[in-house]
């Protein structure tokens, strides 16, 4: 029930994606991203009330919703206002924007749930806060309205333009098992901890989030001088990595390895999303980046909405050890396919270092 709850997070992010580029590339930045962070808001509020599982599902829904946007406008907003003289500073920033969030945000939550009167309300209230101060860093982001708006329907699955879909392929080929394992570590982790540790701590799911968070920002700021193919094959070495480090930790019931294991997955998230977001920072025209940002995502979220569940199901099925070792071994072959990927397509990143 806890991965078919954060399912609910991917099909909304999903369906937000279909919609939110295109409309970002055609009508501004602000007016996708302002009625993002109220919807986000709204969902602090169900959060916070809620009293059963439907609620749950339709707050992580509108979760979703709002963070298909931020992921595709905000990015491209993070773009905008460096200029084309600093695309790749940009994609660092956003990208390590976005990971660090996701890994403060379980910190604080653990934190505040375990340690303040009315956790559960207190958590959101404190959100609300926090997406209230975003509100308002948009109002006065230095963004001008799109010149001239790109064609096609305004609903339709994100794309990039004719003669780019390699770098899209390139950095999904990374990014998608990279987001899938750190999903996965996010959904179950807490279940793997009090299997482990036969302890329910939500300070310590969280604190494990963090350090995996804290890992995928910090390794992107180590790699962001390596060129775009080592950082795309790095990442799939780290989420390989990651997966052999979990099979060993739930069959050992090694913590330490269950740590590794995370952190490992965020170095793999991290590395995946920089180095798919900087293929495409330095390829796609301004007026197709939110949308080009969009099918990164839809990319590598698809995998991960799945995946998670099915592991979820499984491992109510035979065990939490045979599902997450079956999971592993998948994720150790989509990681391996995706660095191969990176690895045939050589003489593509030698044609975009030339062109820089």
């Amino acid at each position: 029930m806890l991965t078919v709850i954060f399912a609910f997070y991917i099909v909304g992010l999903l369906g937000s994606l279909l919609v939110s580029g295109v409309v970002s590339d055609r009508i501004g930045r602000k007016p996708v991203l302002l009625p993002a962070l109220g919807l986000a808001i709204v969902a602090c509020v169900v959060f916070a009330t809620a009293s059963s599982v439907p609620a749950l599902m339709v707050a992580r829904l509108f979760t979703g919703i709002a963070v298909g946007a931020v992921v595709s406008a905000g990015m491209a907003a993070v773009t905008d206002v460096a200029g084309t003289a600093r695309k790749r500073l940009a994609a660092l920033l956003a990208s390590c924007a976005m990971v660090f969030g996701a890994g403060l945000g379980p910190l604080l939550a653990g934190v505040l749930s375990e340690t303040v009167p009315g956790p559960t309300v207190t958590v959101f209230v404190v959100e609300a806060v926090l997406l209230a101060t975003a509100v308002l860093v948009v109002l006065r982001m230095p963004v001008r309205r799109p010149v001239r708006a790109a064609g096609g329907s305004w609903i339709r699955v994100p794309g990039v333009p004719p003669g780019h879909g390699i770098q899209l392929t390139l950095g999904i080929a990374v990014f998608a098992p990279g987001i899938t394992v750190t999903s996965f570590v996010l959904s179950l982790g807490p279940s793997l901890l009090s299997g482990l540790l036969g302890t329910t701590s939500r300070i310590i799911a969280g604190l494990m989030a963090f350090g995996m968070f804290l890992a995928a920002t910090g390794v992107q700021f180590a790699v962001q001088r390596l060129s775009r193919r080592v950082i795309l094959s790095l990442g799939a070495l780290s989420t390989m990595l990651s997966m052999a480090a979990l099979i060993a930790a739930v069959h050992t019931s090694s913590v330490a390895l269950l740590i590794a294991a995370a952190v490992l997955a965020g170095g793999g998230q991290g590395m995946g999303q920089l180095g798919g977001l900087s293929l495409l920072n330095h390829s796609i025209p301004p007026r197709r980046l939110a949308e080009a940002n969009a099918a990164l995502n839809v990319g590598g979220y698809i995998s991960a909405g799945i995946l998670p569940v099915a592991a979820g199901y499984l491992s109510d099925a035979v065990g939490l050890t045979r599902g997450a070792t079956v999971f592993g071994i998948v994720l150790i072959v989509m990681a391996a396919a995706g660095g191969l990927i990176v690895t045939l397509n050589r003489r593509r990143f030698q044609e975009e270092s030339v062109s820089v």
